[in-house]
């Protein structure tokens, strides 16, 4: 398939130090890319890119990500974060067995997942990028990147390259906030001669065009389909 998922975008009103952070925290060397910075991503991890744009507003973001156990512990992964700049959210506490409610240097939220977490299990560090948004939105994701569901239970769903490695999961409806909604989205990469298609299958799907190369999928969520360099 021409399409490729290259990276979930981040807008934040410090692209740099975002970056900085996230290429401290999950050892990749960042690189400019169209007007963003990229952590390049590889067959079993998704790439990280960040923008300039809005910050955090009052309401939780629409998505975020959770780190899971690979070389590191939950703990030893926690104190890199808070190394390279990053905080526990709420009142510091980490419950035993538990996640750790984490911010990034922008207020961005993520997870730091508890060791032995059978459903990230393998995942690597980058475990799971986790959305707001109805079944529909995973199974259109599903068919769009011809990723298999590895997981469909009530209003929960998750996609997985087949090479494995990161997870994308939706978690039920979502209402868009006032501003702020659009601030992540995902970048996909497609050969140029096969653009037009991709876009009119794209919109078989389900999804619909905004205007240039961004569309919204079945949820209301904005991406990006870009010819690839």
């Amino acid at each position: 398939m021409p399409l490729e998922l290259q990276s979930v975008t981040f807008e934040s009103p410090d692209p740099g130090r975002d970056a900085e952070f996230w290429a401290e925290v999950l050892g990749r060397a960042p690189r400019e890319d169209q007007g963003g910075i990229l952590l390049p991503g590889s067959p079993r991890q998704l790439g990280l890119r960040f923008t300039t744009g809005a910050a955090h507003g009052s309401e939780p973001n629409r998505m975020h990500v959770h780190l899971s156990e690979d070389v590191r512990t939950q703990w030893e992964t926690i104190e890199a974060c808070r190394a390279a700049g990053g905080r526990l959210r709420g009142n510091g506490h980490v419950p035993a067995n538990s996640y750790a409610a984490m911010a990034d240097p922008v207020d961005d939220e993520f997870c730091v997942i508890e060791d032995g977490n059978g459903y990230l299990e393998g995942c690597g560090p980058l475990g799971e990028v986790t959305c707001a948004g109805p079944p529909a939105v995973g199974r259109f994701w599903s068919e769009a990147l011809g990723w298999p569901l590895v997981w469909e239970q009530g209003e929960e769903t998750a996609i997985q390259s087949p090479a494995g490695g990161t997870k994308i999961a939706w978690s039920g409806e979502w209402s868009a906030p006032a501003i702020g909604a659009d601030r992540q989205y995902f970048v996909l990469d497609v050969a140029g001669d096969e653009f037009d298609r991709e876009a009119g299958r794209l919109r078989g799907l389900g999804a619909s065009s905004v205007g240039g190369p961004t569309f919204r999928d079945p949820g209301g969520m904005q991406f990006v389909l870009r010819q690839r360099p």
